[in-house]
C-alpha cells in the first residue's frame, strides 16, 4: 500500500514540474507579449491580440485535448501537447525575426493550445490520489507556477536583449522549455482514462452533459473560475502597458509580474489545507472579498507599489477562486463522467477569458487603467450574490 500510495504522489510531483515548465513559458510571454504587441501591432488598439490570442488557443484545444484524453491516454497526450509548445516557441521567434505581428499573435496562440493540455495537468494529480487528497494534488500541481514566479520574468530579462533582435531568443527559449517538458510528462505512470475504460467495459458513460451543468455546485465551479480568469486576465494583459504609460520601467513591469504570479501560486502551499479546513465555499467568497480588495488598491494609484500590491492581491484572489472552483468540480462529476466535464468547465472558463482579453486593450485605450478597472466591478458583484444564493440554496453554512 506504501509503494502504491508513493507511485500515486510520484506523479503529483511530476506534474508539479511540468506546471513549472509551462508556466515559466507563460509568464515569460505574458511579461513580454503586451510590449512586443505594442510594437508591431498594425493599430495600437491590436497591441493585446498577441495576448488574447493565448486565450483563444486555449479555449480551442480544451475540447480536443480531452478528446485525444480520452482516446490516447492522459501521458500521451501531454507529451503532444509538449510537441505544441515546441511549435509555439518556434513561431513566436520567426514572427519577430520576420516582425510579422500576424506570425507573432500565432505563435501566441499556439502557446495557448499547449496551455489547453496543460489544464489537465490538475486534475490528473487529482485522479492520482485518495478522495480527501484530492484539494491537496490540485493545489501542489498550481503551485508549480512559484518556480515560474522567478523563472519566466528572470528569463524574460536575461534573454530580451540576446542576439540582433530584441526579444527574438526570449521566444526561442520556449522551445529548450517545452522539451524539457516533454522528457517529464514522458516519466508519468497514469492509470487510464475512465472512457478508455468504459470501451473495453461496455459500462454506463453516466448523465447528460446537460444534467451535470443544472448541478448547483457546477454552476458555482464555472462562477468562480471564470470570475477569476477574468478579472485576473484583464488586470494582467493591460499592466505591462499601462505601466509603459505612466513612465514606469521594463524592469520594474517584470518585477510586478513576478509578485503577480507569486500572489497567483504561493498560497497553493495551503489553500487545500484551507479547503479541507474550512470547506469550498468560504474559500470562493473568501476569493470574491480578496478581488474587492484589488479593486481598491488598482484604483488608489499608480505608482510602482499600487501595482505590486494590486498584482499581487488579483493573484491571490485567484487562486482561491480558481483552486477553490476546481475542488468543487470534481466533487460533483462521476469517475464516467470526468472528462466531459472537466473539458466543458475549462473551454468555458477560457472562452470567458478570450472575450475579457480581447476587449482589454480597447478598454484601456479608451478609459484608462481605472477604468479597466471599474468594469471588473459588476461581474464581481454578480457572481458574489450568485454564490451566496447557491450556498443558501444547497441548504449548507459556508464552510
Amino acid at each position: 500500500m506504501y509503494m502504491k500510495t508513493t507511485a500515486k504522489w510520484s506523479n503529483v510531483y511530476l506534474l508539479f514540474i511540468a506546471q513549472a515548465l509551462f508556466q515559466t513559458a507563460s509568464i515569460l510571454v505574458i511579461t513580454l507579449s503586451g510590449v512586443v504587441g505594442l510594437a508591431m501591432a498594425p493599430d495600437k488598439n491590436l497591441a493585446t491580440l498577441p495576448i488574447a490570442m493565448i486565450t483563444v488557443g486555449t479555449a480551442m484545444m480544451m475540447i480536443p485535448a480531452s478528446m485525444l484524453i480520452r482516446k490516447a491516454g492522459q501521458r500521451n497526450a501531454f507529451m503532444v501537447g509538449t510537441l505544441i509548445g515546441v511549435l509555439a516557441g518556434l513561431v513566436s521567434w520567426y514572427g519577430i525575426i520576420q516582425n510579422s505581428f500576424w506570425i507573432f499573435s500565432i505563435g501566441n496562440m499556439l502557446i495557448g493550445a499547449y496551455q489547453g493540455f496543460s489544464q489537465y495537468y490538475r486534475f490528473a494529480a487529482a485522479d492520482a490520489v485518495p478522495e480527501k487528497a484530492k484539494s491537496k494534488a490540485i493545489s501542489l500541481v498550481i503551485a508549480g507556477g512559484i518556480v515560474a514566479a522567478f523563472s519566466g520574468p528572470n528569463l524574460a530579462k536575461f534573454t530580451q536583449h540576446l542576439g540582433k533582435v530584441p526579444y527574438a531568443y526570449s521566444y526561442f527559449s520556449i522551445v529548450l522549455l517545452s522539451i524539457l517538458a516533454f522528457g517529464i510528462v514522458s516519466l508519468l505512470k497514469l492509470d487510464k482514462t475512465s472512457l478508455q475504460k468504459n470501451d473495453k467495459n461496455n459500462t454506463d458513460k453516466g448523465r447528460s452533459l446537460k444534467k451535470i451543468i443544472k448541478n448547483r455546485d457546477t454552476i458555482l465551479a464555472l462562477l468562480a473560475s471564470s470570475t477569476a480568469f477574468a478579472v485576473m486576465g484583464m488586470s494582467m494583459t493591460v499592466t505591462p502597458i499601462a505601466m509603459y504609460g505612466f513612465g514606469h520601467s521594463a524592469e520594474s513591469s517584470a518585477t510586478v509580474i513576478q509578485w503577480h504570479v507569486l500572489g497567483m501560486f504561493l498560497p497553493s502551499f495551503f489553500t487545500g489545507l484551507l479547503i479541507q479546513k474550512f470547506g469550498t465555499y468560504r474559500i470562493i467568497i473568501s476569493g470574491l472579498f480578496i478581488m474587492f480588495l484589488y479593486i481598491i488598491i488598482a484604483l488608489s494609484g499608480t505608482g510602482t507599489g499600487n501595482f505590486v500590491a494590486a498584482l499581487f492581491v488579483v493573484g491571490l484572489g485567484w487562486n482561491f477562486l480558481f483552486i477553490g472552483g476546481s475542488s468543487l468540480l470534481t466533487k460533483v462529476y462521476r469517475l464516467e463522467e470526468k472528462e466531459k466535464t472537466q473539458a466543458f468547465h475549462d473551454f468555458t472558463v477560457f472562452a470567458v477569458i478570450s472575450i475579457a482579453s480581447f476587449f482589454a486593450g480597447n478598454l484601456f485605450n479608451h478609459w484608462g487603467w481605472k477604468g479597466v478597472n471599474i468594469v471588473l466591478i459588476p461581474m464581481l458583484v454578480i457572481t458574489l450574490i450568485a454564490a451566496l444564493r447557491i450556498t443558501w440554496y444547497q441548504g449548507k453554512s459556508v464552510r
